[in-house]
């Protein structure tokens, strides 16, 4: 089909898509992992036997199950078979908190949870407070075992009527610390990014690394993009650069979704250059600040193109940069796509005039029906022109430059107010940087009698180098502005990171807290 005909269709389920490639290329691979390989017609076989079995056990259209456990063939199969009876997928962050972990199964309604041995042992003090009926996707003792569960092999289920505004999944936003929002997203949304990939590259033939966790968006934007295409997913459970390059070389990868971390590692790798991944057609990146130097890095020696994504979870605007044809806005995250309309407010809600600094709101077709079980959250996400436009509201900060390409400060929570003065981390840490040891940095604001705010730094060094903090923060702090001096600069073997790599800044505030009060 020609990718703009994508557009012209109202609606499609990706269960149905998955149907048809079995038909039609039924021995297609549709996901590898490891030495495990399920072609089109297994794949759809086992979505059937697993959806007969939910059914079985009195789930039906509108329900929804927790998933929380590593990548796995399972794990994929009970997302998509779930799917496949109008039953939403609440896919939760390992690496929460047990309570949290807890308080998420219990907000998203889930009958039944699907966990491995792994996130069992963390649960061990809060399996009390789980109402929902525990299988095993591993056939640990984690709950019942995965295999005894499943129906017979010729169990097929009930054909259900999907209706495009019925919730597709339940994804929270926040898995480390605070309270979690669960954000509902529609198959309609995801059927308007399965349109939206159709022309930047998925066809039949697409081979896609996956390696960030099957739980984030950033994850699945790339992973029912490939199987509505009828391309082949390579799943690893755990990201490893060589392991990665290994198999982008084996199965001649075309794709693959990377946060920036992963990009750093990979193009430090000191034999990156001798892997042929001359088969790659697009890399794409989103969900954490992109270094410029290292975009460039990825556009001069990987070939294929690569295209950064700003966005939310939840929707609204995205802005698209496309590094390899735009060289000279690598610092930016690019434009708006084109229907998403991307505006900036200041602290009235008022729009800001042009060239000047404000919050990123965005609206575009493809949009959350808000957070579960939370409608005073779902209006504080939302900002209203003055003609009733409903857009979401991002919480970064922004400015747009006279080609429209939009350069993010900061998160807005993470700005920092010094002496009455706002400072934004990013443009230290860009600095810092710059510095021959410093390989990443990481600013944060802690409490300051004087100027009621300070920055305080953390920062990585490259292999091999060696420099103290007093001697970085005196670098930085005579290249810089008078009220962005840095108070203190801490050497740390590593920035603390979600396992999608965003830098998580509250805990390093924490440790500065606990310092100053020692």
């Amino acid at each position: 089909m020609n990718p703009e005909a994508w557009l012209d269709i109202p609606f499609l389920t990706l269960s149905d898509l998955i149907r048809d490639h079995a038909k039609e290329r039924s021995h297609h691979p549709a996901v590898i992992q490891d030495e495990r390989k399920l072609d089109y017609a297994a794949l759809d076989k086992y979505m059937d036997r697993i959806a007969a079995t939910l059914q079985r056990d009195g789930l039906k259209a509108k329900d929804a199950i927790a998933v929380c456990a590593s990548t796995s063939v399972e794990y994929l199969a009970v997302f998509l078979a779930a799917l496949r009876c109008g039953i939403a997928v609440a896919p939760l962050a390992p690496s929460s908190t047990p309570e949290t972990i807890a308080t998420m199964i219990a907000d998203s309604n889930s009958q039944l949870f699907f966990l491995d041995k792994g996130v069992a042992e963390e649960l061990r003090k809060v399996e009390g407070s789980i109402k929902a009926r525990r299988i095993s996707l591993d056939d640990s003792d984690a709950g019942e075992p995965f295999s005894k569960w499943l129906a017979a092999e010729s169990a097929r289920p009930t054909p259900v009527n999907v209706e495009p505004a019925s919730a597709f999944n339940i994804i929270y936003s926040s898995g480390t610390t605070g309270t979690p929002k669960g954000i509902v997203q529609s198959h309609a949304m995801r059927w308007g990014q399965v349109q939206r990939a159709s022309i930047i590259g998925y066809t039949p033939d697409a081979v896609t690394m996956v390696s960030t966790p099957l739980y984030s968006n950033t994850t699945l934007v790339s992973v029912f993009p490939t199987l509505a295409m009828g391309g082949t997913l390579v799943m690893m459970a755990k990201f490893d650069v060589e392991k990665f390059l290994q198999l982008s070389e084996r199965y001649r990868a075309s794709h693959a979704m990377l946060v920036p971390v992963q990009y750093r590692r990979i193009m430090s790798h000191p034999e990156f250059g001798k892997y042929d991944l001359s088969a790659y057609k697009m890399k794409f990146s989103t969900s954490a600040p992109f270094a410029a130097d290292v975009k460039a890095d990825v556009v001069k020696r990987w070939p294929g193109g690569l295209r950064e994504y700003y966005g939310l979870t939840e929707g609204g605007g995205t802005c698209m940069l496309a590094a390899e044809l735009y060289p000279n806005k690598l610092h930016t995250v690019g434009q708006p796509l084109p229907g998403h309309d991307m505006r900036l407010i200041d602290e009235n809600g008022e729009e800001v005039a042009a060239g000047e600094i404000g919050e990123v709101v965005g609206h575009s077709p493809i949009m959350m029906n808000g957070y579960h079980n939370n409608p005073e959250k779902s209006r504080e996400a939302e900002w209203f022109d003055k003609t009733g436009k409903r857009f979401i509201r991002t919480g970064d900060v922004g400015r747009f430059d006279e080609d429209g390409f939009l350069t993010l400060m900061d998160r807005k929570k993470d700005m920092i107010i010094s002496g009455g003065f706002n400072i934004y981390p990013s443009d230290i840490e860009a600095l810092m940087t710059q510095h021959p040891a410093v390989l990443e940095a990481a600013v944060v604001g802690v409490p300051s009698v004087k100027w009621g705010e300070t920055p305080v730094a953390f920062v990585v060094l490259k292999p091999g180098a060696s420099a103290n903090g007093n001697e970085i923060q005196q670098w930085t702090n005579e290249r810089v502005g008078k009220t962005q001096r840095l108070a203190l600069v801490e050497v740390v073997a590593s920035l603390p990171r979600s396992a999608i790599g965003k830098v998580l800044k509250r805990e390093l505030r924490d440790t500065v807290r606990l310092a100053e009060s020692a």
